[in-house]
């Protein structure tokens, strides 16, 4: 059982490396897809949002990541 668990995890940390990152990502789509799908935002726009999202959400994971390996 423990080696399950273990094969488990290695196959979630390779997927998920930074929980807050994935997390931000998912909450991002399901908002522009609502966006699109409810509110009648252009597809076009739904996309460049994404795009401006997903970048912003990049750029502070990778700060918050390069600040953490200072501290060390």
């Amino acid at each position: 059982m423990t080696m399950i668990r273990l094969v488990f995890k290695e196959l979630v940390g390779m997927f998920v490396d930074d929980g807050s990152l994935a997390l931000l990502a998912l909450i991002l789509v399901a908002l522009i897809a609502a966006a699109v799908k409810f509110l009648g935002l252009p597809p076009l726009a739904g996309g460049w949002l994404l795009l401006a999202g997903c970048l912003a959400i990049l750029l502070q994971s990778t700060r918050r990541a390069a600040s953490g390996s200072n501290k060390r």
